[in-house]
């Protein structure tokens, strides 16, 4: 959904009748250059460019049927009946369009598969190994008609994977989870179903848009999403990341700490940074344990506590599985009820 698109769509619902609830903020000031920071200054928007535009295949209505891929043109069976999946995002993508896969390879956590997804949704999936060095005996065995992942995870085994079953892989995960997922759909014969989820998470953010004052005040909200992560510095995500395209989808985003970034990810700090974070509102997730991953020692110093979304209860940690490792519809619609929760005055 690009940015004009959703912010006329936005608009529009906005005018069409009375918000259903107000946004709790203690820091909104007016104008385009963001909201008032209470001390003083004003967070800047992060000069975000326009997501892409998401292109469709057409359904195919044959036995078998031809998807572009990473890797050149695939041909697969029209409906797979066993499917292993490689990542997080190709395992959300089939849960959405109601695919129980086969066969999936966990993160480096200890619940396995992702703690978003429920026990039902999972159930009889069979862990193929890690995220990134799956087992290939133990795929082989599964005898499935279908892999799916990226070029980024598994570029690297692709001969070999596809001696096991037709492999199609995206280029990367992340950012373009979106085009990715209408890959996803197309290989897994569900282009009808996916379109669907894809109508009603953007009906979905326009509700919650809504929800927060409107396109107008979501527009004058900063939001900084951070992650601690173990052996690494601290991250403040920037507007092509999964999460940034969420929060774009709902008019809002981070501040500019993040232009620059490289490939538009995220901008890294050190705990003596730790202010540039500062936002209207601060999500914070953590990989790793609280101590190792800087958490603790950052969340606890001078510098965090004096932030104005600190200090004005805006500041909210949430779940890393499903923020940062999830990247698909049903972590995005997760998501979605989350910040309405964390943001709307109930009432």
């Amino acid at each position: 959904m690009s940015r004009s698109a959703a912010s006329t769509r936005r608009t529009a619902v906005a005018a069409a009748g009375a918000l259903t609830a107000s946004l709790v903020l203690a820091a909104c000031g007016s104008g385009d250059g963001g909201a008032s920071s209470g001390s003083g200054g004003s967070f800047e928007a992060a000069d975000c460019p326009e997501q892409p535009t998401t292109v469709w295949a057409k359904p195919s209505s044959g036995a078998r049927h031809t998807v572009r891929t990473a890797m050149g043109d695939v041909q697969v069976p029209a409906a797979p009946k066993r499917v292993v999946v490689l990542d997080t995002a190709e395992l959300d993508s089939a849960v959405t369009v109601g695919v129980r896969p086969v066969g999936a390879t966990r993160s480096d956590v200890a619940t396995g598969f992702l703690d978003y997804l429920s026990k039902d949704e999972v159930a009889g999936i069979e862990d193929v190994g890690k995220i990134g060095a799956p087992n290939l005996e133990a795929v082989a065995a599964l005898k499935p008609d279908l892999i799916l992942s990226s070029k980024v995870r598994d570029g690297v085994r692709y001969d070999a994977l596809k001696k096991i079953a037709p492999t199609v892989l995206t280029e990367s995960t992340g950012y373009p989870w979106k085009q990715n997922f209408a890959t996803h759909a197309d290989a897994l014969g569900k282009i009808p179903e996916a379109k669907q989820a894809v109508a009603a998470y953007e009906a979905h953010a326009r509700q919650v848009t809504e929800a927060l004052g409107g396109a107008a005040k979501a527009k004058q909200l900063r939001t900084n999403v951070v992650r601690f992560i173990e052996g690494a510095d601290t991250r403040i995500y920037g507007c092509r990341s999964y999460i940034g395209t969420v929060l774009d989808d709902l008019g809002t985003g981070p501040t500019d700490v993040v232009d620059g970034a490289k490939d538009g990810l995220m901008t890294e700090i050190s705990p003596e940074q730790a202010n540039k974070a500062d936002a209207n509102v601060v999500f914070y997730a953590t990989y790793g344990s609280p101590q190792k991953s800087k958490e603790a020692e950052i969340t606890g110093g001078a510098l965090w506590k004096n932030m104005t979304a600190v200090k004005g209860g805006k500041s909210f940690r949430v779940d890393d599985q499903l923020w940062i490792q999830g990247i698909g519809y049903t972590a995005a619609d997760k998501i979605l009820d989350e910040i309405r929760q964390r943001l709307v005055k109930k009432g």
